[in-house]
């Protein structure tokens, strides 16, 4: 495990302190981390996502079985 200094808020601090037992720490801050990273990770690949959609062409559910109905029929050649 790596070793990180970094700054927190004062009034983070006292919290965390009085929340948490000594030992139980580090453990609180890397969970606290994971999710926010977790968050953001989700938060990115969302606004991926949107670009995308509003650059692709949109399809009817008729078009998506016409496709797919095409596809399969390829396979049985």
């Amino acid at each position: 495990m790596a070793k990180l200094n970094v700054s927190i808020d004062d009034r983070l601090k006292e919290e965390l302190f009085k929340l948490v037992p000594l030992r139980r720490r580090s453990q609180v801050v890397n969970e606290a981390l994971r999710n926010e990273l977790l968050r953001r990770k989700r938060r990115h690949a969302a606004e991926v996502v949107q670009r995308l959609r509003k650059r692709s062409a949109t399809l009817s559910g008729k078009d998506i079985v016409a496709a797919v109905r095409r596809d399969r029929g390829r396979g049985e050649r």
